[in-house]
């Protein structure tokens, strides 16, 4: 559901180019046409593409033909759905999403929460019937453009991915976590992790390119590392925790917190949950739980901005070990990207863009122009 590190995206072997603004429009048709509203269409697209936009491809638009349009067909997300509040207590709610696009769902409970925060100083969103919701650090900085701090924690429903330390059988999904706040200008502070040592996205995308993974990422039922990407797949071989040795418990005691904070509270599918039995269908990433969370510290006290500024300027001034490589807070390599890509177009594999304008096709609409041509 999420990115898991800032680290600097591995180039694919073939790109083409697309200008930011065609290709989110070009999402929002082929959205809009499998029956979203318009504005929850360009929502879930700007979501959508924020993946591309910051050179994070393993949430971006390669997931489109593969996780939201099967999803929207076999009706597993309800393009027309409309979340109910369950409970309203002020600053806390709990909204049943219904299975609306979690895409556009995300950035409205994040919203949600912003605007309680603007009232009580903070605001807390729990939800539940949740679908896949992209970059939750795309969601979390929704917030911090309010000037706020944003926390999103999601469950994977009741998927399972990886198993606990010294388990044989998955019990847990990737649990993503992103927290993001007001910096410098222009570039937010954005944690945006999985509580894995890698989303399953980044595993996948190493499949699709063919190359090898590093020790560390999978792991088989005995606990030995697995470099084969496609094994994850073929279901020989598990995500692995963030941490090495005994830090994984961390890693795994973080994913476990995630469950309680996004799943368990809002009553969501939990991942550790008893089986259904034989010939039970395999647990999915369905009814999935979150939490969307606003802090309004201007609210608390005055000078929180200037401190902000302050704390990060400080982060960028500590001195290197290389000189050629200065030292970045979480957020502000995305946000590096992000500008370039606006300036000379967004680079999509050219097997991704192939299934955009298939899709754009079937949509009965165009795909979006190559910058520079074929």
């Amino acid at each position: 559901m999420t990115r898991s590190d800032t680290a600097p995206p591995v180039p694919a072997r073939s790109d083409v180019r697309v200008a930011h603004a065609d290709l989110a429009a070009c999402t929002a048709r082929i959205l809009a046409a499998r029956g979203l509203a318009p504005d929850r269409a360009d929502a879930a697209a700007a979501a959508l593409c924020h993946g591309d936009l910051t050179g994070v491809r393993s949430h971006g638009l390669a997931n489109l033909a593969r996780i939201y349009l099967p999803a929207l067909h076999s009706g597993r997300i309800d393009p027309a759905a409309e979340p109910r509040v369950l409970s309203d207590l002020g600053a806390c709610l709990l909204v049943d999403a219904r299975r609306a696009l979690g895409l556009w769902q995300a950035g409205a409970a994040v919203d949600l929460a912003v605007e309680r925060a603007r009232h009580h100083g903070a605001g807390l969103v729990w939800v539940r019937g949740a679908t896949h919701f992209g970059c939750a650090g795309h969601h979390a900085a929704r917030a911090a453009e309010h000037g706020m701090v944003g926390i999103v924690a999601a469950n994977c429903g009741r998927q399972r991915i990886a198993p606990p330390p010294g388990g044989r059988r998955p019990l847990l999904g990737t649990n993503p976590l992103a927290v993001a706040a007001p910096a410098l200008p222009g570039r937010p502070f954005v944690l945006d992790m999985s509580t894995t040592a890698v989303p399953t996205g980044r595993v996948r995308e190493a499949a699709r390119a063919g190359r090898a993974i590093p020790e560390g990422w999978l792991a088989d039922d005995l606990g030995r590392p697995v470099t084969d990407p496609a094994a994850f797949d073929r279901g020989e071989a598990h995500l692995r925790w963030l941490g090495q040795g005994e830090g994984a418990y961390k890693g795994f005691g973080l994913g476990l917190a995630v469950e309680v904070l996004a799943a368990l509270v809002p009553g969501a599918g939990l991942g550790p949950w008893p089986d259904p039995g034989a010939g039970g269908a395999a647990p999915a990433d369905d009814d999935i739980g979150f939490l969307a969370a606003a802090f309004a510290p201007a609210a608390l006290r005055a000078g929180f901005a200037d401190d902000a500024r302050t704390l990060f300027a400080e982060v960028l001034a500590c001195p290197p070990t290389d000189p050629a490589s200065p030292v970045r807070y979480p957020g502000w390599p995305e946000a590096e990207r992000a500008a370039e890509h606006r300036r000379t177009g967004v680079p999509l594999a050219e097997a991704v863009y192939r299934e955009l304008a298939a899709a754009a096709a079937a949509a009965g609409t165009a795909a979006p122009a190559l910058i520079g041509g074929v």
